[in-house]
């Protein structure tokens, strides 16, 4: 009985230490982890990067939304990629109401083929360029001068009676009217593009610049060649 009750006693002793020990640790822990949740963020930019750098970049450039679309052109980003893209939108969406001339009036092989490319690549743009806005707290319209008028004032845009021109003829009348308008057309977006690249700082609205430049300058040759045997 008595080596018992010493047993038993020993084994409270021990359970009484275990437990005085894990309070201990518990009450050092809660002060390193309240210490920690500051040093965290810190330090835990370097081990996830990869998320930690658009979030970086956002407040740099003043998005800091955290939305999804902050990641379509992650980076930091100044006024003329906000410019590129508001101007670039109208431009492209009036190539595309070119394009939809082409249905029905378009006579020649090769415009017909360029159409279909005007269409594959511009669209996906445009709607590329929406998210980037979206993602930088930007309003897709300029709101003045060319944005703010349907874009009429910029470099290579048509008039309404431009477009009203090329509505009223087919065949071989509309493939020229066409490659000429889509010549002055082209010549404004790459002329914008080229402004973006000088003065642009988001590497994907330049690098965007970059594919306008080079895709729309052979499309300008294309044309002119067309023009030549028209």
């Amino acid at each position: 009985m008595r080596s018992f009750t010493r047993r038993t006693a020993r084994k409270i002793a021990l359970v009484g230490a275990a437990t005085a020990t894990g309070l201990l640790l518990t009450a050092c822990g809660t002060d390193d982890g309240t210490n920690g949740t500051d040093h965290g963020a810190a330090s835990a930019a370097p081990s996830g990067s990869p998320s930690a750098a658009p979030s970086a970049s956002a407040s740099a450039s003043g998005s800091g939304s955290g939305s999804s679309d902050a990641s379509a052109a992650p980076g930091p980003f100044n006024d003329a990629d906000v410019m590129f893209a508001q101007m670039m939108i109208p431009h492209h969406e009036q190539a595309l109401e070119m394009a939809e001339l082409a249905e029905g009036r378009a006579e020649d092989p090769e415009i017909r083929k360029l159409v279909t490319a005007i269409e594959q690549a511009q669209d996906p743009e445009i709607q590329k360029m929406k998210a980037w806005l979206k993602g930088w707290g930007k309003p897709e319209s300029a709101g003045h001068g060319a944005g703010g008028a349907g874009g009429h004032g910029m470099a290579g845009m048509m008039s309404e009676q431009d477009m009203k021109d090329l509505a009223a003829v087919k065949g071989k009348a509309f493939d020229r009217t066409f490659a000429e308008l889509m010549i002055a057309h082209h010549d404004g977006a790459v002329d914008m593009a080229k402004d973006e690249q000088k003065n642009g700082e988001n590497p994907t609205a330049k690098a965007l610049a970059d594919d306008v430049v080079r895709t729309q300058s052979d499309e300008v040759a294309a044309l002119k060649r067309i023009l030549d045997r028209l």
